[in-house]
C-alpha cells in the first residue's frame, strides 16, 4: 500500500467514530423520550459519555489527542508560576492602568461632545 491509500485501521476508526456518534445520539434521544429520575439520567449520561470517550480514545485521532494532553500537562508543570505578591502587584498595575485609560477616554468624549455641540448648535 502507498501512503495515500486507506489503511484497515482507518476503516476501523470510522466504525469507532460512528459508534461514538450512535451512543451520544441514543443518550440525547433517551433523555427526551423516556421519563427517568434525575439520578438515573445523570448515571446514564456519565456511563454513555464515558463509554463514548473510551471508544473515541481508541481511534488514531483519540490516541493523538491523549498524547497531546499528556505532553501539555508536562509542559504546564515546567511553568514558573508567579507568587501571590507578584500577582497582587500586577493586578493593581492593571487596575490603575485601566482607570487611567477610562478617565482619558471619558475626558476625550466630553471634549468631543462639547465640540460637536458647539459646531451643530444643538446644545446636547
Amino acid at each position: 500500500m502507498n501512503a495515500t491509500s486507506e489503511t484497515p485501521k482507518g476503516g476501523l476508526d470510522l466504525v469507532k467514530w460512528l459508534s461514538v456518534l450512535v451512543l451520544l445520539t441514543l443518550m440525547v434521544a433517551a433523555n427526551y423520550i423516556y421519563e427517568f429520575s434525575a439520578v438515573e439520567k445523570a448515571a446514564s449520561i456519565v456511563v454513555l459519555v464515558g463509554l463514548a470517550a473510551f471508544i473515541a480514545a481508541k481511534t488514531s485521532k483519540g490516541s493523538a489527542f491523549i498524547e497531546f494532553a499528556k505532553e501539555a500537562r508536562t509542559e504546564v508543570r515546567k511553568v514558573v508560576w508567579p507568587t501571590r505578591q507578584e500577582t497582587m502587584q500586577t493586578t493593581i498595575i492593571v487596575m490603575v492602568a485601566t482607570l487611567i485609560v477610562a478617565l482619558l477616554l471619558w475626558g476625550l468624549d466630553s471634549i468631543l461632545l462639547s465640540l460637536v455641540s458647539f459646531i451643530t448648535g444643538l446644545g446636547i
